[in-house]
């Protein structure tokens, strides 16, 4: 039996082999392989796991070697394989079946095995190199049986673990995988909760149709606006509009999860879409990711879902700059010490922010203290090239007493699984992801609607990336009318919400 554990570093990781070989000599442990402490630690786990299960530890000289030899082995994922194999080396010739198996776990000392992060991860590389079948922890098993053909075994103890590995008899039970829907026509949204109703949101349409057409097609969008008119608390709704991933666009998410550990228990995939509001005092290793391990960061953690920046002129410049190019990819690449990997980041930009440092420019009825040149700076922050890239920007105003109109989560649904389901028919794609290339493909329009753009790139100055921003905006307002061709209406809309100047009265 050929023995298989997972070194987890970045977005990829590697299956590590592990043998065990025993020979005459003075009784102990040696191991090699370039391990680091953790894994170095785990022959004393062993040792007592061992004997607290009620098996024999070997009494000749164990050497462990864990290859790729220079490659750095990281955590405590190791203890069950190690285990395993000293057992298997340990037992008579013949008693463990032929085969190769990915083995994952940590040890505690009475022989129990402990949920380890990265297993969906491992199985899912594993299951690409050939391997599959593998011995998990019980709480790791749902996220290793997310993966297509590998068979699972969840194992409590090393005990159990053993017989697994003795015997497939005992995986009777344990080979059924998750088998998850690809039709990508289905439009699912999350259970609805009081968390996620819009109807809480009085007074502001024009925000609320914002945030419809920015989660049909998923497009980024800015809102400007004094303290309190509501901005954050109908950002943080969004969730609510959001359909729940296809099975492939869940696969990635689920990887990025089981790595940092933070996929729940007993959870298969990740089907609902990540929301990430990260605080303002946010590093750049923490919004991109990096570290020792090149651990994801939150644009990453955001993969198919909405990456929401509250009170956006409170980051640092360097962080909200840092978002450009993965907003343009889709990507980020990390390198430490020798080490890259490559995260996906397909994320939606949100950001809430004040009109000046005191929040009152351009608001009727009230005044600004703010100088001139400390509203440029306030703006400057953001940068043209990142503001650009922000498709829909709508100016809030705190509503006129008396004004209580709104709409229900329930009823901004219905358009938005329209459009949802016909770009995943068309393209297989938002809307907001499409290419120079298949923007004039798609985004076909009439001749009067070609006149509206022609005149608002006169009169607005819009740049290319704007045009194609209005294009792409009025192509989801369309399809949430089930409308074939572009119209004057929706590309009215869509200029409206991409104008250059807000009806704060000021310039980005």
């Amino acid at each position: 039996m050929q023995i298989f554990s997972f070194s987890p570093f970045g977005y990829e990781g590697a299956i590590v082999t592990v043998e065990v070989d025993l020979r005459r000599g003075i009784p102990g442990v040696d191991m090699v392989g370039l391990a680091d402490g953790a894994v170095r630690e785990s022959r004393e786990r062993m040792r007592s796991a061992l004997l607290n299960s009620g098996f024999q530890f070997p009494p000749e000289r164990i050497i462990i070697s864990l290859s790729p030899a220079d490659l750095k082995k990281e955590g405590a994922g190791f203890d069950l394989a190690i285990a395993l194999a000293v057992l298997a080396a340990a037992a008579e010739a013949g008693s463990v079946p032929e085969g190769r198996c990915l083995i994952m776990g940590e040890l505690e000392l009475s022989g129990r095995i402990r949920a380890v992060r990265g297993v969906n991860a491992a199985a899912a590389t594993a299951r690409q190199q050939g391997i599959s079948c593998c011995i998990v922890p019980a709480d790791n098993a749902q996220e290793a049986r997310s993966v297509s053909g590998m068979k699972v075994f969840a194992a409590t103890d090393l005990k159990q673990a053993f017989a697994g590995l003795l015997s497939y008899a005992a995986w009777e039970k344990e080979t059924t995988c998750v088998v998850e829907s690809r039709r990508q026509d289905e439009v699912e949204f999350l259970d609805m909760t009081p968390e996620y109703e819009l109807a809480d949101v009085r007074g502001q349409p024009q925000l609320v149709r914002g945030l419809q057409i920015a989660a049909a097609g998923g497009h980024n969008l800015l809102a400007f606006g004094p303290p309190g008119c509501g901005k954050t608390l109908a950002l943080q709704k969004i969730p609510g509009l959001l359909p729940l991933l296809t099975w492939e666009e869940a696969q990635p998410v689920t990887r990025i999860y089981s790595l940092t550990g933070l996929l729940p228990q007993n959870q298969s995939l990740v089907r609902d879409p990540p929301f990430r509001m990260p605080h303002q005092s946010a590093s750049l290793e923490g919004m991109v990711g990096g570290g020792y391990h090149c651990r994801p960061g939150e644009i990453s953690l955001a993969h198919n879902g909405v990456l929401f920046l509250d009170e956006a002129s409170e980051f640092k410049t360097s962080v909200l700059q840092a978002l450009r190019v993965p907003l343009e990819t889709g990507q980020v690449t990390l390198t430490r010490a020798g080490r890259s990997t490559c995260y996906p980041c397909r994320f939606q930009l949100l950001m809430a922010t004040n009109p000046c440092p005191c929040g009152n420019f351009g608001v009727p009825g009230k005044m600004c203290l703010c100088s001139i040149k400390s509203v440029e700076q306030f703006w400057r922050k953001f940068s043209a090239p990142l503001l650009d890239r922000m498709d829909i920007r709508v100016p809030v105003f705190v509503p006129e007493e008396g004004n209580t109109e709104y709409k229900t989560t329930a009823e901004l649904r219905p358009a938005i699984k329209q459009a949802v389901a016909i770009q995943r028919q068309r393209q297989g794609k938002p809307n907001a992801q499409l290419l120079p290339e298949e923007i004039t493909e798609i985004c076909q329009y009439t001749a009067a609607a070609q006149q509206v753009l022609g005149r608002a790139v006169q009169q607005e100055g819009f740049s290319p990336r704007a045009v194609a921003s209005c294009l792409k905006i009025a192509r989801t307002i369309a399809d949430m009318a089930s409308t074939p061709v572009i119209g004057v209406e929706a590309m009215e809309e869509a200029v409206q919400f991409r104008r250059n100047e807000g009806g704060m009265g000021m310039c980005f």
